[in-house]
């Protein structure tokens, strides 16, 4: 695959789970409407998508390093995984009660971030453990993180 989409399928199914997983488990935890995850997502899907697409952009060009079209390659590329997997989120939220559709989320989401880590780590020769544990931690952590600053956020309703 090339650098330039790798970068950006990489970043943008990373930033499309964690963030969505976060969002979809702080929204919950304030509101247990389903309605609130389901807007939650589609506005996450469009907005943080096109916020780190841009982000990309800016960070390739400001490297000095990439051909007009590579940074381009990159912007579409985090855009798109970003859009798609944050939309995947919204499959569940529709066929399942919101709190059965939050667990396959989690699942599904955790599921992706530990297949995709373990490919990383193959690729660059690095301990599969070691890379998968740590990107799991860090997704586990804002899912914790958010489910509380939720609980909390509804203290206020």
């Amino acid at each position: 695959m090339k650098h330039s989409l790798k970068t950006g399928f990489s970043f943008g199914l990373t930033s499309g789970i964690i963030t969505t997983l976060g969002l979809m488990v702080g929204l919950h935890s304030s509101t247990h409407s389903k309605i609130v995850v389901i807007g939650g997502i589609l506005v996450i899907a469009i907005a943080d998508a096109l916020s780190d697409a841009m982000g990309i952009h800016i960070s390739e060009e400001s490297e000095n390093k990439h051909s007009t079209r590579e940074i381009w390659e990159s912007t579409i590329s985090t855009f798109l995984s970003k859009f798609v997997f944050a939309l995947t989120f919204v499959i569940p939220i529709l066929l399942f009660p919101l709190n059965t559709a939050i667990i396959i989320s989690v699942i599904w989401g955790l599921s992706v971030i530990t297949i995709f880590s373990w490919y990383i780590a193959r690729g660059e020769g690095a301990k599969t453990y070691k890379v998968v544990s740590e990107h799991l931690f860090i997704a586990i952590l804002v899912i914790i993180a958010t489910h509380y600053v939720g609980k909390w956020v509804a203290t206020f309703g």
